[in-house]
């Protein structure tokens, strides 16, 4: 199977078991010709997008297991977004050359990160009491992935700031998880915390390969789409050491921290508490 068969059927596929494919089918990374994004992904109905609002659960319900179930199960549609999302960078963006194709094949690795964080989250759901699908899903990371046209917007988006704000999130919640004795939860959130500083730091490295004499920061705020500000790019807690680690610069670190406009996440009061 070529890399471009491989990401066709994670993207198109309704079928869950299918967006877990393993990455270890690939046996070609051959150019291909891109195809035009979809509208959404294939999705069948019980894991089709939702326009049902659901609320995450307030960290201090998180005591009750039926609000950690649903809590998981928001962590883990993030999950399956990003397997979409990245299926979708390697199908429908442009390979202008060599090095976008190995920018392309890099993210194979971060699927597979992807894949077995959905699992984890799935697994222990279903130990809680749910099942994927049991709660509306949103595609808000998709409808902002829609907008981007190029794979240096996609690493902007997707890896600096989607999953640089996940470093804060899965900290944050890692250390609810082990306050109220989830042990297993709390195991789950500090695997995806130790993966995501690579994804970061994978983005990172592109965007320095493709930013000129701009800096990362500059560069980054260029590339980000329509109402997608750098306040999307951390959480209710600022973790400056993952940063660090991911290899991102003191500049932008700060410009990521210092940030501040009306994101309701960042401002919420109870997150501060």
């Amino acid at each position: 199977m070529n890399i471009d068969e491989y990401a066709r059927t994670l993207l198109f596929s309704p079928h869950l078991e299918d967006k877990l494919l393993n990455p270890k089918v690939i046996t070609s990374y051959n150019s291909f010709n891109i195809v035009e994004k979809p509208l959404y992904p294939g999705r069948d109905k019980l894991i089709a997008f939702s326009d049902v609002q659901i609320k995450f659960p307030k960290p201090r319900s998180l005591h009750v297991p039926e609000r950690r179930a649903t809590a998981l199960h928001f962590f883990a549609n993030h999950e399956l977004l990003a397997i979409e999302m990245m299926a979708a960078a390697i199908l429908c963006l442009p390979t202008r050359n060599e090095m976008d194709l190995k920018a392309k094949r890099g993210l194979i690795a971060t699927i597979a990160d992807e894949q077995k964080h959905f699992l984890l989250y799935k697994k222990r759901m279903e130990a809680l009491g749910l099942e994927f699908g049991g709660v509306a899903l949103n595609d808000f990371f998709w409808k902002k992935f829609s907008e981007v046209d190029q794979l240096d917007g996609f690493f902007a988006l997707v890896s600096l700031t989607f999953e640089a704000a996940n470093l804060d999130f899965a900290k944050f919640y890692e250390n609810i998880f082990k306050d109220f004795e989830d042990h297993e939860s709390e195991k789950i959130m500090n695997i995806v915390y130790e993966d995501e500083i690579s994804h970061v730091a994978y983005g990172r490295n592109w965007l320095n390969k493709w930013r000129s004499d701009k800096s990362l920061w500059e560069y980054y705020n260029e590339l980000l789409p329509k109402n997608i500000t750098p306040a999307r790019a951390k959480a209710m807690m600022f973790d400056h050491d993952a940063r660090v680690r991911a290899g991102l610069d003191q500049e932008f670190i700060d410009g990521v921290k210092n940030y501040s406009d009306d994101f309701v996440v960042t401002n919420r009061r109870e997150w501060k508490k």
